[in-house]
């Protein structure tokens, strides 16, 4: 509803930048009152989010609220949590240990198994794997960072199954397999970064290779639940068969959502619930299985997505709102990839992509459906849809709330005692420095002039 944007003021986003700097900085000065309070914290910052724009925009606000918590976040949560359980309830183990090699192997492997998955499939299925073959290792918080860069992210660019932006274009009209025209950049990421970690990784290899003798102990092979895979591949045919089904839309306390979301909603329900009927608990104890990480990402992410509601309207209200200034000076391929990825770094990549995508085609085919404009732009101008899309899903690994996957990968890995860098650690120390300079490389070669 962009009409709300354009009465919004940008004091209006305070709310959001407070909560981020709350989840950066409370773990590192009050680490005990963040782990008991982070639920509460998260509430004050939707609520002091809230409470002015049900007081100035009451029906509006409302609306948009309403419409945020049930199309957007709990279908959100639902997803992350069938995801999460239904992996859960499938043990692997290997024989394999976490040599640079089987390492970077892995993290390859995982990148372009995630736009078959999606990104969080992906994500919340490999992780435990590699975390398992890492194990013996002191310092390994490097190891799931890159993992976040290349499965939770990078990896989801090559079709719309991959991460939620591209899906929304597939849905706008952009062919299917379009999205293989992303292939050019993302190897070139995928080929920096795997060389860099593969560099880092044989050095500190070499620092802890006397610890190695006893993680090669042979382990024999075993899968454990392996029929959860089948429930597992359902979530991803789930969503693509939602996409392709039109059933009456029904109203839900004046939010008016299609019949074959709310269906694929509860698809998600029956699935994590299936699984855990089925699965013995000895597998769940195995996986060392617990509910805190989709719990900490369930109340966090309460907040974000209400606190985020200003920022987004803002946004989404283009040159009617106060960032009009921002709006007007896209002009260039490199502008949508830019501004595209950074605003992506920080708010829901989806809305962002389909903010600038709408901001393109308004642009060059004012007036034309939209669906029409698409064809044109892919075919007249496809840098700028190229920009737009690689901005959206390569930027989402540059903090952890880029992407959905993030943060929950984050979680798992401290779950089993790994010290995570914080909000601004990850940031300043790890996302800046290794990714820009190939996102860098991307506009030098693909978007200039």
């Amino acid at each position: 509803m962009s009409g709300l944007g354009e009465k919004l003021p940008l004091i209006a986003i305070l709310p959001f930048a407070g909560i981020l700097l709350s989840i950066s900085l409370f773990p590192l000065i009050a680490p005990r009152f963040w782990h008991s309070h982070y639920g509460k914290v998260s509430l004050f910052w939707a609520l002091l989010s809230s409470g002015p724009l049900l007081y100035f925009f009451p029906e509006e606000a409302l609306h948009k609220i309403l419409h945020v918590l049930m199309a957007e976040y709990i279908p959100f949560i639902l997803l992350l949590s069938a995801l999460y359980v239904v992996s859960g309830n499938i043990y692997l183990q290997t024989n394999f240990s976490g040599t640079p090699l089987f390492n970077t192997a892995y993290l390859l492997t995982g990148t372009f198994l995630a736009s078959l998955m999606g990104t969080t499939g992906a994500s919340i299925v490999l992780i435990r794997p590699l975390l398992r073959a890492n194990a013996w290792r002191k310092n390994k918080a490097y190891i799931i960072i890159f993992f976040i860069f290349l499965v939770s992210n990078i990896g989801g660019a090559l079709t719309p199954l991959g991460d939620p932006p591209l899906f929304l274009g597939f849905l706008k009209g952009v062919p299917f397999f379009w999205t293989l025209n992303l292939l050019p950049s993302m190897l070139i990421c995928v080929a920096f970064l795997l060389g860099l970690f593969y560099f880092i990784d044989t050095l500190n290899f070499k620092k802890e290779k006397k610890l190695f003798s006893e993680a090669t102990k042979k382990r024999p092979f075993l899968l454990l639940g392996w029929y959860n895979i089948f429930l597992l591949t359902g979530i991803p045919l789930t969503i693509l068969l939602s996409a392709n089904f039109h059933l009456p839309r029904i109203n839900l306390l004046g939010i008016e959502r299609p019949l074959q979301e709310v269906l694929r909603d509860l698809i998600f329900v029956l699935l994590a619930g299936l699984s855990f009927y089925l699965t013995p608990q000895e597998v769940r104890e195995k996986n060392e299985f617990t509910l805190f990480p989709i719990k900490e990402v369930a109340l966090l992410f309460f907040g974000i997505f209400i606190a985020m509601i200003p920022a987004i309207s803002i946004l989404q209200a283009g040159e009617k709102g106060v960032l009009k200034p921002l709006i007007i000076t896209l002009k260039d391929p490199d502008h949508y990839f830019w501004v595209t990825g950074i605003l992506s770094a920080f708010l829901d990549n989806a809305p962002t992509y389909l903010t600038f995508l709408s901001t393109c085609l308004g642009g060059f085919y004012p007036g034309i459906p939209e669906k029409e404009a698409v064809v044109h732009l892919i075919q007249e101008h496809p840098k700028y849809l190229l920009a737009i899309s690689e901005g959206a899903v390569f930027f989402g690994a540059l903090t952890y709330i880029g992407n959905a996957p993030n943060f929950m990968v984050r979680s798992i890995a401290e779950e089993k005692g790994i010290p995570m860098p914080s909000f601004f650690g990850y940031l300043l120390k790890y996302s800046i420095p290794l990714l820009i300079p190939p996102f860098i490389l991307l506009t030098l070669i693909f978007y200039r002039g």
